[in-house]
């Protein structure tokens, strides 16, 4: 892998289309429009500050959530290039409330639809912190030479063919997978191309990090405050205390513990049951990375990529990251 090294996303993606079985071509063209997409919102992004795309369009998600002009900017750029593409009959976005269909000849006969969080914690962008895009792609389910259906979407995260997500930093970074390991590849500002700087990722099977939001403390299980509990008391063999680390970006705080070794937690509270996070949109597609990388990702009891979707914005708890620690979670909740 290292010969590949500084190779832009562009002919990785065509060297490597053969580790697809289903290696046409039409996903590595999907996977580069995927990548344009991400470079036309890094320029909006990088220059937020000096345009009027900061701050609350007025409206709101579907989840209840205000929108961000910069969420519209960046689902509208999403939708526009996963539409050209030609390999897309439709995309589910968290931003918008239905399904969104490419109803043309080309479109219609497209064999892949998209589940994405076009910009993942834009809620930060007004202070300058890390933000992102978070992405999923499957075959469709629907006959082809028709307008995709919301079956095509509800489909378990184990099937999808690759996913990744996008971190808009102090470097511009797109990772990805398509089940053959995971590699990421940095933004040179310079050719305006993103190339290879991170292959093969594996992330460590234990870590020294743990990300959750404690002010949320009162609300959690018993099994979390006990986890929580543990991960601070000092215990000479195994180094502990772990260090404490939570952006409040879930790609930012991902993107860091899958390459440093570490846990994210987002669990159920008691004002949210069935967790926050979302099932297509952020744990699957994260999920997937990590189980290819190394790690696990489950709901508390459940392994995510096995929870069949009910509906396009339902959620989840989550509870990701490097497998020892994930297991270490599992041992509470199991014991409680």
């Amino acid at each position: 892998m290292k010969e590949y090294l500084g190779m832009t996303l562009n002919e990785f993606i065509i060297r490597r289309q053969s580790d697809f079985k289903y290696a046409t071509g039409e996903l590595s063209r999907l996977l580069s429009h995927i990548g344009v997409a991400a470079k036309i919102v890094n320029r909006e992004v990088n220059k937020a500050g000096l345009v009027d795309i900061l701050g609350e369009v007025g409206t709101v998600n579907t989840q209840g959530e205000a929108q961000q002009k910069l969420d519209v900017y960046a689902d509208s750029q999403f939708i526009h290039a996963l539409r050209a593409s030609g390999e897309v009959c439709g995309m589910a976005s968290e931003e918008d409330d239905n399904i969104v269909t490419f109803d043309n000849v080309l479109a219609n006969d497209g064999k892949y639809i998209v589940c994405i969080d076009p910009l993942d914690g834009s809620s930060n962008i007004d202070v300058n912190v890390s933000i992102g895009t978070i992405f999923s792609i499957y075959r469709r389910i629907s006959e082809r030479g028709h307008k995709a259906e919301e079956k095509d979407f509800l489909q378990e995260g184990l099937k999808q063919v690759a996913g990744g997500y996008v971190i808009y930093g102090s470097s511009t970074m797109l990772v990805y997978t398509t089940g053959r390991g995971v590699n990421g590849f940095t933004l040179d500002p310079s050719i305006g191309e993103f190339c290879l700087s991170h292959a093969d990722i594996r992330t460590p099977e234990s870590g020294a990090i743990y990300s959750i939001n404690e002010g949320y403390y009162l609300k959690f299980e018993d099994a979390i405050k006990k986890y929580i509990k543990y991960t601070q008391e000092v215990d000479k063999q195994t180094k502990r205390p772990y260090k404490a680390r939570y952006i409040g970006s879930l790609v930012a705080d991902f993107h860091r513990n899958l390459l440093k070794g570490g846990i994210y937690i987002y669990p159920a509270t008691a004002d949210a049951p069935n967790g926050k996070l979302r099932l297509l949109y952020e744990a699957n597609p994260l999920a997937f990375v990590v189980e290819q990388a190394g790690g696990m990702a489950i709901n508390g009891k459940d392994r995510i990529l096995d929870m069949k979707p009910q509906d396009l914005h339902q959620r989840t708890p989550l509870i990701i990251g490097s497998t020892n620690m994930v297991n270490k979670v599992m041992e509470f909740i199991e014991n409680k």
